[in-house]
């Protein structure tokens, strides 16, 4: 007799964190499969658990270099180093094939192709730079003063635009993972703001909100440009909003400290 796969109508269960940390990093977690694949995008809520995961092993690793007595720069470069093996880079990933795409091709087809090639081309090349850079400066100036609080707390919201824009965009093409996954419902997106922003306020408290509304606007503007050019979303599309919203938060805590 088939085992019947389990109820999946709940807003939460216990299995979405393993689910997304599955999705979203190269942890090695024990993933039902079956379960998963039957969530889908109800699992979204849980993404910024796994970027609080993800912040926390970054800055761990950080922080021991610092005790070390490595200088700052080996640290913020370990610490970004460190988030692209936890994650398999996948957030960088689609940074870079989404600027190929968007700015490489002169119609919603050619866009899509230049996107799923695997070869990455001058504009994903220099996008990687501008964000592995500009992550390093920033980063520079907030280990001394609040590597933790940061780390989790832009772990966390820095996944958020990733959900909003799926749930707001349609999908541009009929395959990948972004489609596979699905897109979610308000209620899971209502879930995962709370989600999100609870470590940011009770890790930085009041001066997250600067960065929380940064990261609104260049949330909005990123889907503004993907639906223009492209129609919607793809899994790139997504990818690269978190990586917008890290930058866009480092930059807003760095005119604090």
């Amino acid at each position: 007799m088939d085992t019947p796969l389990p109820r999946t109508d709940a807003l939460m269960t216990l299995g979405d964190l393993p689910a997304a940390l599955g999705l979203l990093t190269r942890l090695p977690v024990r993933v039902n499969t079956a379960n998963a694949t039957a969530r889908g995008a109800r699992a979204a809520w849980a993404w910024p658990l796994a970027g609080v995961a993800v912040g926390a092993i970054a800055a761990g690793a950080a922080a021991a270099a610092m005790w070390g007595g490595l200088p700052l720069g080996v640290c913020a470069l370990l610490l970004i180093a460190v988030q692209m093996i936890v994650t398999g880079a996948m957030h960088e990933d689609g940074l870079a094939d989404s600027i190929d795409g968007l700015w490489g091709g002169w119609d919603k087809d050619r866009r899509l192709a230049i996107m799923k090639d695997s070869q990455i081309g001058t504009y994903g090349v220099l996008a990687l730079l501008v964000s592995v850079l500009l992550r390093w400066m920033l980063w520079i100036t907030l280990l001394d003063t609040m590597l933790w609080p940061a780390a989790l707390a832009i772990g966390a919201v820095s996944r958020l635009p990733m959900i909003a824009l799926a749930f707001v965009l349609p999908h541009a093409r009929g395959n990948g993972l972004s489609h596979a996954v699905g897109r979610p419902a308000l209620p899971t997106l209502l879930v995962a703001t709370g989600v999100a922003l609870a470590p940011a306020l009770l890790c930085l408290g009041w001066a997250s909100l600067p960065a929380i509304i940064m990261i609104t606007a260049t949330s909005a503007a990123w889907a503004l440009i993907a639906r223009r050019k492209i129609g919607g979303q793809t899994g790139d599309i997504l990818g690269a909003s978190q990586q917008i919203a890290e930058i866009t938060a480092l930059m807003a805590l760095a005119t604090l400290a």
